[in-house]
This record gives C-alpha cells, structure tokens and sequence, in this order.
C-alpha cells in the first residue's frame, strides 16, 4: 500500500544528539525512561502504541484478563518531556552507513541508533503449518487463542460428529517452557472449575489437554528441581505430557509427531522465540538470529549502533550463547545503557554491562508454582506462588493495571470465576474447521 505523501515522521532538528530507540517493549521502554533527564533528542519507534507486559499474555489466551490490563499506552510514559518523540511506525531496516533508520513512513537519521525490537516466534523452519497453529506472542495472539477455544465450544455443543466434536475439545500446547506450562495449567483449571458451568450440555471429561516438549524435561532454562515439580503439578491436573516429542506437521486437523498422531483442531504454539534482527545489518553482525553485541551492547562492526534485550546477543564467560531472552535481561540493560549513553554523550568512558540475575520462575496454577533463586535455593507451591504474583504485579506498567490485575487474581482465587470469556472478535483462519451442524431447537 502506498503511503500518502502528506505523511512524514515530523521529527524536528534541534541542537541535541538524536537518539533512536526501535522498539518499545521491556528494552527499549526502560532504556527511554532512564533517558529523562539526558541533554539528547529520543525518539522512541513502535509499531503499536502500546507496551505489553508479555509474561501475563497466557492469561489473556485463557480468558483470566483482558487486554487493557497487561499494556499500557507508550505516550503515556513521556508525558512532560519536550524532547520525547513517539511514532507508530513499521521499521523496515537501517543504514549505519548513513546513520539513517528505515521505516514505513520514510527515513530517520540518528547520532544513536538502539535496536531493542525483541523476538519473533520461532517456528524452526516449519513454514507449512506456520499459517494453523496458533502463536502467543503479542496480544492480538492471545486473543485469536481466547476466541478460537471459545469458539470451537460454542461449536461442539451443535455437532453430532464425534469425531469433529473430539477435534474441537482437544487442545495441543507445543513448547514446555514457562509459557507451555502456564497455559497448559490454567486450561487445565478452566476445565475443572468453569467451563462445565459455562457449557452443561458438554462432557469436559472428553477434553484433552496436551503438552508436547522436545527434550527430557519441562522448563528447561530453570532447575531440575523446578522442571520435575512441574511436570507433577500439570500430571496431577490432567495434562497429558509428552517428552522427547517433536512436531512434524500439522494440517489443521490432525498433529503428526515424531512417535504418533493427535486429533485437533487447536495448536498452541510456544516452543520458543528467535530474534527479531532487522535488515541492513552486516551479516557478521548476526549470529543464530542475534545481533552480536560487546560488552557495552554496541553493534559489532558499528560505532553507533546497539542492541539489547532479545534480539542481542552478548558472548561472555558465564553467558557464552548469550543471556537468557527473558524480561530482566531486557530492563537491566535497557537502564544500563542509559548510563552509557549518557557517558558516551559527554565523552566519558562507558561501563561493561553485568546481569544480576533475580531468579526464574513459573506458574502452573492456583497455589502451584517455581522459584528457582539465584542463592541455589528453591521454591514451589503456596510461597512460590504468592513470589511469582509479587513480582508481576510489581513489574506490570501503570497503577490502573496493577490495580485492576489484583483485583481480578483475588476474585479469581475465591470464585474460580473469570469473568472475561468473551468473544470480543472472531477469529477466522481458512483451516476453522465447519462442523455439522443439527438445529437443537
């Protein structure tokens, strides 16, 4: 689609260092705010307008909160700031030969170019059923995932196939990660607790929940301790676990895995990410989808440009494929570079960048969860996961979400009700399968 030629980026030249930050999620977001009081012009790029706090994503896919409570709005957080630009744009690549940054409205120069756009779902090169299975990624994901599931019940209730009706209850969560076991646990509580209420006329015995992982263990960027005690808190919920399993293909009906089939007209996909690197980079720059970056988050072969949060990848001792793509990675160095631009601008000299690392863990259900913390000590259960609300609540953008968020988890532990299995929009995919249909009146 062409672009109207009365629309620009409108960013006017002053007298200050520009800064360009693309992408505003937990990198680029915290990078721009530790900016604030810097003597520069930032420009922060995105092409939505909002942050998404991605770790409660699966509880928007699961109907447990809406939207409006795990983003908030990127203007919002410079308010006050004369020197903050904000543009919804689609940035389609960069020029450090011309310190230019391309995007779908034009091109930008920059003294500073911050490459913080994050991860992109990793679908390992499975391009022919990349269009049927359903990601978890951004918030329009956990949408379609939300509306899909409802859908297909709103649709088994009127079928008289049995096997169509057998497709639409079973569901298929590929990945054992964080993202793979909280989604699995909180179906598998939809299951128990709501959706017979919801739909009498339906037998949720018959619902099938699967987990399919690759390797030997569940969560595997956190302790043995926390992999097992997950995989027994899921086995106990109903979850049937296949480990040592990968997918082969899936045609929208029927899953092909490498030691049998499951019929189903439900994949969710989470079996991992990749970075999200844009073009016009050397491609000595990039490596396993990574921007490499030194210890100062600076661009190798570049002297302007940097990258950090997922998509960079800092090589060291300790971290020698990089550091885990995960969202303290992304603030830590957000905010230490800040620093380091700050001391760049005045032409001090910049600080190796050194993650602390907090801890990991994970949810799995209501009084189920992981801690693994970074003192060797470990955690499950009731105290695992009141730590695991504490910090999300705390880590999630704005008062009004933090707010509405906690109310939502209180209602929710004393009913079991989650109020928000709507079908704001449908989601239609060529593979939504039709089933046969009776008239019941």
């Amino acid at each position: 689609m062409p672009i109207p030629a009365y629309l620009s980026l409108a960013i006017p030249d002053v007298d200050l260092p520009r800064i360009v930050i693309v992408g505003g999620g937990f990198a680029g977001l915290n990078l721009a705010k530790a900016l604030r009081k810097t003597k520069a012009q930032v420009v922060l790029l995105d092409k939505n307008n909002f942050h998404t706090f991605q770790p409660l994503l699966y509880q928007v896919a699961t109907a447990g909160l809406e939207p409006d409570s795990i983003a908030g709005p990127l203007r919002k957080s410079f308010e006050g700031n004369p020197n903050y630009f904000f543009r919804m744009v689609k940035v389609t690549g960069v020029n450090p030969k011309n310190n230019e940054v391309e995007t779908s409205i034009g091109n930008l120069s920059y003294d500073y170019l911050v490459l913080a756009n994050g991860s992109v779902t990793n679908y390992f090169n499975k391009k022919d059923f990349r269009p049927k299975v359903l990601p978890l990624k951004r918030i329009v994901h956990a949408l379609d995932v939300r509306s899909h599931i409802l859908q297909n019940f709103e649709q088994a209730v009127m079928t008289q196939d049995q096997a169509e009706f057998e497709k639409m209850m079973n569901i298929v969560v590929v990945g054992g990660g964080p993202t793979g076991v909280e989604v699995s646990g909180a179906l598998a509580e939809l299951r128990k607790h709501i959706l017979p209420k919801d739909y009498p006329d339906l037998d949720f015995t018959q619902m099938k929940i699967h987990l399919i992982e690759g390797s030997e263990r569940l969560l595997n960027g956190m302790s043995d301790f926390a992999g097992k005690e997950a995989l027994n808190y899921v086995k106990k919920m109903g979850v049937e676990v296949q480990l040592n399993t990968f997918v082969e293909d899936y045609d929208g009906d029927t899953v092909t895995l490498n030691n049998g089939t499951i019929e189903t007209a439900t994949v969710v996909w989470s079996a991992g990410v990749r970075g999200n690197v844009v073009e016009g980079l050397d491609a000595s720059s990039v490596e396993r989808s990574r921007i490499l970056v030194d210890e100062f988050n600076k661009v190798k072969g570049t002297e302007n440009v940097f990258a950090i949060g997922d998509v960079a990848m800092m090589q060291n001792k300790n971290y020698p494929n990089g550091h885990p793509m995960v969202a303290p990675v992304a603030m830590q160095q957000g905010r230490h570079l800040a620093k380091n631009l700050k001391k760049e601008i005045q032409s001090d000299k910049m600080e190796a960048f050194k993650y602390f690392d907090k801890g990991s863990m994970a949810t799995i259900g209501k009084n189920k969860a992981v801690v693994d913390m970074p003192n060797g000590m470990h955690f499950k259960g009731f105290f695992a996961w009141l730590i695991w609300m504490f910090v999300h609540i705390m880590y999630l953008i704005g008062f009004r979400n933090k707010l509405i968020t906690i109310n939502n988890w209180i209602w929710s532990y004393f009913t079991y009700d989650k109020g928000t299995r709507l079908i704001i929009r449908t989601f239609n995919r060529k593979f939504l399968r039709r089933p046969k249909a009776v008239n019941k009146i």
